[in-house]
């Protein structure tokens, strides 16, 4: 018969069985699977997301293609990474795997990590001059200018190291009447920024005369001179009110210092050289200048005596009576000449004076009254040119060329009486 189907569960006591687990008893097996298998992993992975908590560890995700990673740095080897992890650079992180229990998720320990395909330092350098670049650290406008003629020079260096020893051959052979003060402090290592940063403000503290300070050091690895590319460093060099000479490593070493100094020097050797003139050479122009001058004097002095010659030899230093009365004639003729124009422009303005009272006086309307015209006036005051404002009754005054009317308005009228017009059959 058909009918529904069933199955036959086994009981408990048939066979053996696995023990059941917890879950904090199994996530404790598989963190301890995990973490035995994967205690040392170097990972390749893009950064997706970062975060900084306020106890220094940083959180962050790995990613690729396929697949995504939490991590984590502890804030021991936070702070010691070399550049900024920020979202979107691909790295290579070294660590552990470590399982999170009360998540029941699994996450990367890392302990060290750079940039892959670009070196930790120099992403670090750029990123750093991109931001002190931004803040205005670098501008043109705020860079001192060198004193030509230095007489006291503040060097921030290691007292043993070869740089001291070019700087103080250099400037002494240069000019040896300058005065040197070191300022000494690693150039090297961990910690080395904080002490030259802490030497540039000991120097700007203590001799504020200074008229400039040389920090640097010689040449070697990016490694070696990276304490001059410490943001420390730069803001140090920035607060100097004493100007500063950046000379780090080569010629072809650059470093976030030479941007925030106020002159760059490619090695310590240039650097004495930028800083103090050569004595040599003053010497040399000094005696070129005295030679200038002498036979510039020479000739002006020639000059003079030139002039002396042709002033003893002319006639009004033989004879300055004859020259005296010579000028004061050429006075009288010059004061005759004055008078004469004097009078001739007195006449021609008294004639054009004469000719516009003519022209005045004939437009006089007195003038023209005795032309047999006259001037009548209205009970204002005013000039009548027109009936309007007239009235019968209204008295007016008439002025003649000799004499006035007066005399009352008996009719008005704006127009004289027509003619008779002779009519047509």
């Amino acid at each position: 018969m058909g009918g529904a189907q069933y199955m036959t569960i086994p009981s408990v006591d048939d066979g053996p069985q696995e023990r059941v687990l917890t879950v904090s008893e199994l996530t404790a097996r598989i963190k301890d699977r995990l973490e035995s298998a994967f205690a040392s992993v170097y990972v390749v992975g893009e950064i997706s997301r970062v975060q900084r908590a306020a106890s220094g560890h940083m959180y962050l995700t790995l990613k690729d293609a396929n697949a995504v990673l939490n991590a984590v740095v502890w804030r021991g080897p936070a702070s010691a990474l070399r550049f900024e992890p920020c979202e979107g650079v691909e790295v290579v992180a070294h660590g552990s795997l470590d399982v999170y229990p009360p998540r029941g998720s699994y996450q990367l320990v890392i302990v060290w990590m750079e940039p892959r395909g670009l070196g930790a330092l120099q992403l670090a350098f750029q990123q750093l001059r991109e931001k002190l670049e931004k803040e205005g650290l670098f501008r043109k406008e705020l860079k001192k200018p060198l004193p030509p003629f230095p007489r006291r020079i503040g060097i921030v260096t290691s007292p043993t190291g070869a740089a001291i020893r070019d700087i103080i051959n250099v400037i002494s052979r240069r000019y040896p009447l300058v005065e040197l003060y070191l300022m000494p402090s690693r150039v090297q290592g961990e910690g080395a920024a904080l002490e030259i940063a802490a030497a540039i403000d000991a120097l700007n503290q203590r001799m504020p005369g200074l008229d400039l300070i040389i920090v640097g050091r010689g040449g070697g690895s990016l490694e070696d001179l990276w304490p001059f590319n410490e943001e420390a460093v730069a803001r140090a060099i920035h607060r100097s009110a004493i100007p500063i000479v950046s000379a780090v490593g080569h010629e072809i070493d650059f470093s976030i210092s030479d941007f925030a100094a106020d002159v760059r020097a490619a090695t310590p050797t240039e650097a004495g050289e930028i800083v103090v003139p050569d004595a040599g050479e003053l010497r040399q122009r000094l005696k070129e200048t005295r030679i200038r001058l002498a036979r510039d004097l020479s000739a002006v002095v020639e000059r003079g005596r030139r002039e002396l010659r042709s002033l003893t030899s002319s006639f009004a230093f033989r004879r300055p009576e004859a020259a005296f009365r010579q000028k004061a004639q050429e006075v009288d003729d010059l004061l005759e000449k004055l008078k004469t124009l004097f009078a001739h422009w007195v006449g021609r303005l008294r004639q054009m004076v004469e000719s516009g009272g003519s022209r005045i006086e004939g437009l006089s309307p007195l003038r023209v009254l005795e032309r047999g015209y006259s001037l009548t006036f209205g009970v204002d005051g005013q000039v009548l040119r027109s009936i309007a404002g007239l009235s019968v009754g209204d008295t007016m005054r008439t002025r003649l060329h000799q004499g006035e009317v007066i005399s009352d308005v008996k009719a008005l009228r704006n127009q004289p009486d027509p003619k008779p017009r002779k009519a047509h059959a």
